[in-house]
């Protein structure tokens, strides 16, 4: 079994949104050379999680995980995403597809988000 992950994100008209997205998935290959890896997006950017998921099955992939690059499950993670991989495993019988919780709801990237937060304040003053 050829396992992949779909990082899947909203997407914007600005090309230069996906900036960060695009660091995440070269970190990810750079720390598993060999791992497929593919952005989707939902609008506006290409691919789209069909195109991403057709890709790596094409690639030999039939063990998909995919992570929702968003810092909360609201509706698209919660009725778009669930949708598009209904689609994706009748497009493709027998494929395996894992839907992870939203990145932002991952207690280590929350503590990143928070520490990031706090390294950005001055530091404290002594209690008096």
């Amino acid at each position: 079994m050829t396992h992949g992950l779909i990082l899947f994100a909203h997407g914007a008209r600005d090309p230069r949104w996906a900036a960060p997205f695009e660091a995440v998935s070269a970190a990810v290959r750079a720390a598993r050379p060999g791992l497929p890896v593919r952005l989707a997006f939902l609008e506006f950017m290409a691919p789209t999680l069909p195109e991403a998921g057709g890709a790596l099955v094409a690639a030999g992939c039939s063990h998909l995980t995919v992570l929702p690059m968003f810092l909360g499950a609201g509706g698209h993670v919660r009725q778009d995403l669930p949708r598009l991989l209904d689609g994706l495993r009748a497009a493709h019988p027998g494929l395996q597809v894992v839907l992870q919780p939203a990145v932002g709801e991952i207690d280590s990237v929350v503590a990143a988000m928070a520490a990031a937060a706090l390294a950005r304040l001055p530091a404290a003053e002594p209690a008096a």
